[in-house]
């Protein structure tokens, strides 16, 4: 599990102008930023290696996001070469050897398998090509990470779902955990976090780690620990991400569940916030794609333009991989997405319309919560 720490100050930068970076104690820092080296111009060519699609925020908001943040950043000189690995390591590391040999100036790369991908990040180092871990702690001699605080994740979840269970919630209450892809850092994480809420306050009746974080995976296990543990006798489930979630609520209504216990997710996926709506899922963790997406932009274009001061402002948390001591880093905090707090949430951050949400199918149901 890595560990964590905070790292010269409490204060985030994610903005590009001097005004923001000032206001985080980073003084005499212009619009075109200063250094002692400077490496590039605005002719920046980023490498974007996103590692599947079954999860919708990569193609919808991560990569538009970050190319959008770097043409802006560079007054439309700069670009960004994406590829997307479709959850194959080895389809990764090809990738992002191509990458390397291509000589792009950065890369941000959100790994599939954090360990496997190790022997490209030494290359691409070596090479000198700076990498920067997104959303997912690769290891390796990377240069930064940006991602969300993953084990706060994990609790805020547990936490939900406890709440869900009421004050009547009790050691003997069982609950089905749903835990992520064993190959993913964040998934550990998240899990531990999870725990460190549920131990000692109800049952972990069964508990999957699900290949590849694939909703049919999810959906499998979740009808055998429906066989094990009897469908009137879950208390409630715990699901690392929304996509499973989707698995699990096809798996209980097969098995012919009909009041369906409290169920977490994350990424706030629109299928997930519908299912929030019509009751079928609890809740999600709402995690701002916008500010993660800006912020590893920003640290990429600092990273290879020798802009230190707005680098160093981007990153003022460290983190410990597997293989790595304090690596500078941003950990952006999340929010328990609820029927209370759709409209405060994902509406008013225009990640969705209403009209989007409350399709014919939920219209009564979005009514009913005032979302309108």
């Amino acid at each position: 599990m890595n560990t964590r720490s905070r790292r010269i100050a409490l204060c985030v930068a994610v903005a590009t102008t001097a005004l923001s970076l000032s206001s985080c104690g980073v003084l005499n820092v212009s619009g075109e930023g200063k250094s002692a080296s400077p490496t590039k111009g605005n002719d920046v060519t980023i490498g974007l290696l996103l590692p599947e699609t079954a999860n919708t925020r990569y193609e919808n908001f991560d990569y538009p996001i970050i190319k959008e943040q770097v043409a802006s950043l560079t007054k439309n000189q700069g670009k960004v070469d994406y590829v997307n690995a479709g959850q194959s390591a080895d389809k990764q590391a090809s990738q992002m050897q191509k990458m390397i040999d291509d000589g792009v100036d950065t890369i941000l790369l959100d790994a599939v398998d954090a360990h496997a991908i190790a022997g490209e990040v030494k290359k691409a180092k070596d090479a000198g090509i700076p990498v920067i871990a997104y959303d997912r702690l690769a290891e390796g001699p990377i240069d930064a990470y940006i991602s969300f605080d993953n084990e706060l994740v994990g609790e805020v979840q547990a936490r939900s779902l406890l709440d869900a269970l009421g004050s009547g919630v009790d050691t003997s209450d069982k609950i089905v955990m749903m835990n992520g892809s064993p190959t993913d850092p964040n998934a550990k994480q998240f899990k531990a976090g999870a725990l460190s809420e549920l131990n000692g306050k109800v049952t972990i009746a069964e508990s999957y780690d699900t290949k590849d974080w694939d909703p049919k995976n999810a959906e499998s296990n979740m009808t055998e620990a429906i066989n094990a543990i009897g469908k009137d006798n879950i208390a409630g489930v715990y699901s690392a991400n929304d996509g499973m979630a989707g698995g699990i609520v096809k798996a209980m209504e097969d098995a012919g569940i009909t009041s369906l216990p409290p169920l977490t997710g994350q990424d706030a996926e629109l299928a997930a916030v519908q299912r929030i709506v019509a009751g079928q899922q609890y809740m999600s963790v709402y995690k701002s794609y916008p500010q993660e997406a800006q912020a590893a932009a920003q640290m990429a274009v600092a990273k290879v333009q020798g802009k230190d001061i707005e680098f160093d402002a981007l990153t003022q948390d460290t983190v410990d991989s597997p293989t790595d001591k304090g690596i500078p880093a941003q950990l952006v905090t999340v929010t328990a997405l609820t029927k209370k707090n759709i409209k405060a949430t994902v509406v008013a951050d225009g990640i969705y319309k209403i009209s989007q949400i409350c399709t014919s199918k939920y219209a009564s149901k979005c009514a009913a919560i005032g979302l309108k």
